[in-house]
């Protein structure tokens, strides 16, 4: 079932509900008034007459009204009087006698009626007999018989009950106020049922549209979502997913480029140690190392093209392992710059050997403790520091370790005197089988996953890898770890 029926059937559910209860409530109201069911019989089939009397009333005025005509004096008799007060209280109704211009009787229900200058006037014809007077800014709905006592002095018989004018405004009303309710309620539903359905239903044919746009694969499609309810919250996760597919299908192409430069760079890093292997082996074949020197030339020849590619096949083996999460970490306290010290022991000797000075300057001036794991960490700094090694050419050769402790993390940088690297490659250098030297020149580059192997391993760590460098002047690499508890 469509949005739009679901919200016809609700509304009109709605109507529905509404009149019942109305007419229920319009049921109920007499009976919770007056406490006689039968009120509701009375109440509908009452006779829209002109200010109509109850029926006490009426018997009272009948009595008044011939007692007037045939024994006016005995309208000045207090029993008689009181025995129809009495009758008039059961519907809040009172009796006023006037006798020139005295009120010679009061029931008590009037009391409040002192003047009698705010009664209604004297008039022997009785034609306006019967209205609705205002005193003390009270409404009241009478019925009175002028006549004359036997001593012809001017003689009034008033029978008076206090009214609401919107009471009695309403009941005038009753069957056009009905209608306009009636009324009101069918427009608001219809106008409710329209508006309800035009601000869900044009929305959700935006998300059609945009949705069968993304599904033939325009992702670039925009989803409106300024809304603040539910279409609103569905809308931006839509586009949320949007963006994520548009991201994921972008790096899904940019790994495709990635695996297409691999092979072309990992065939061209294969193809030279092969073809230098073949060499060898050829020169040996012909008896070119025709001395113990050539052939022991040869053979160191071999084994070097064969140690650049088992050190390439390491590589990519251990980037795959990476970044498949498949590399185990034995995560551990260890002192960290002890760790460097013996670090920079330990390769110093090496780039002696290339005129290159190896330093520790330790900021912190204090013992560091970090997590880390103590291979994969020596793996880190060891691909920095070929990396910077490569890039040395500059007179003066220096790489300097730089130790700085913060609040919650560990900074180290490795900075080198190279040649430095231009801004443009700068955000690249991290990715994936990048390289800067894109002639795959062995003495100035490898296979190009060196720092992207570093950048995984600092991850998995909970740290970051970033770079500043300046042309010609030198490169600084930075990364953290976590500080031990």
């Amino acid at each position: 079932m469509s949005i739009r029926w679901r919200l016809l059937i609700s509304h009109t559910t709605m109507l529905i509900v509404t009149l019942a209860l109305f007419i229920i409530s319009a049921l109920l109201i007499p009976v919770a008034i007056t406490g006689d069911v039968r009120s509701i019989k009375d109440l509908y089939t009452r006779q829209y007459a002109l200010k109509p009397l109850t029926k006490p009333e009426e018997n009272v005025f009948l009595d008044v009204k011939y007692l007037a005509k045939k024994q006016p004096n005995q309208l000045l008799n207090e029993s008689i009087l009181k025995q129809y007060d009495q009758q008039l209280a059961s519907v809040s109704s009172g009796l006023i006698i006037r006798k020139g211009e005295k009120i010679v009787h009061s029931s008590k229900i009037l009391n409040s009626i002192k003047d009698e200058k705010n009664l209604p006037v004297f008039e022997p014809e009785n034609i306006k007999v019967r209205d609705t007077i205002s005193i003390d800014h009270q409404f009241y709905l009478y019925v009175k018989f002028d006549f004359y006592f036997q001593d012809q002095e001017k003689g009034s018989v008033i029978i008076m009950r206090e009214v609401s004018p919107f009471g009695e405004l309403s009941r005038s009303l009753f069957p056009l106020l009905f209608g306009l309710l009636f009324l009101t309620l069918i427009l608001v539903n219809g106008l409710l049922s329209y508006f309800v359905s035009k601000s869900i239903i044009k929305p959700l044919f935006s998300l059609k549209n945009a949705t069968e746009q993304m599904g033939e694969g325009n992702l670039q499609v925009k989803i409106d979502y300024g809304r603040q309810d539910e279409i609103g919250q569905l809308s931006h996760a839509l586009d949320k997913m949007r963006i994520k597919l548009k991201e994921s299908i972008d790096l899904q192409l940019q790994y495709e480029e990635s695996r297409k430069e691999l092979i072309s760079n990992i065939s061209h890093d294969l193809k030279t140690p092969i073809t230098a292997i073949k060499g060898y082996i050829e020169g040996i074949q012909d008896g070119v190392a025709d001395s113990k020197g050539k052939m022991e030339k040869y053979l160191s020849g071999i084994k070097r093209k064969a140690t650049d590619m088992d050190q390439l096949i390491e590589d990519l083996f251990l980037f795959s392992k990476l970044d498949l999460k498949k590399l185990p970490f034995a995560f551990e306290d260890i002192d960290l710059i002890r760790f460097i010290i013996n670090f920079v022991e330990e390769v110093s000797f090496d780039l002696e050997e290339k005129e290159i000075k190896l330093n520790v300057e330790n900021r912190t001036k204090n013992k560091v403790m970090a997590i880390a794991d103590r291979e994969q960490l020596k793996r880190v700094m060891t691909n920095i520091t070929e990396n910077s090694v490569k890039h040395m050419k500059n007179a003066v050769k220096n790489i300097c370790i730089y130790i700085s402790e913060e609040t919650d993390f560990i900074e180290i940088e490795i900075h080198d005197t190279g040649s430095g690297i231009e801004p443009e490659f700068l955000p690249y250098i991290f990715g994936r089988f990048y390289r800067v030297d894109t002639s795959r020149n062995k003495s100035t580059g490898g296979s190009g996953l060196g720092l992207a192997i570093a950048k995984q391993i600092i991850r998995e760590h909970g740290g970051n890898i970033w770079v500043k460098s300046q042309l010609g002047v030198g490169t600084s690499i930075f990364f953290t770890l976590k500080k031990s508890n």
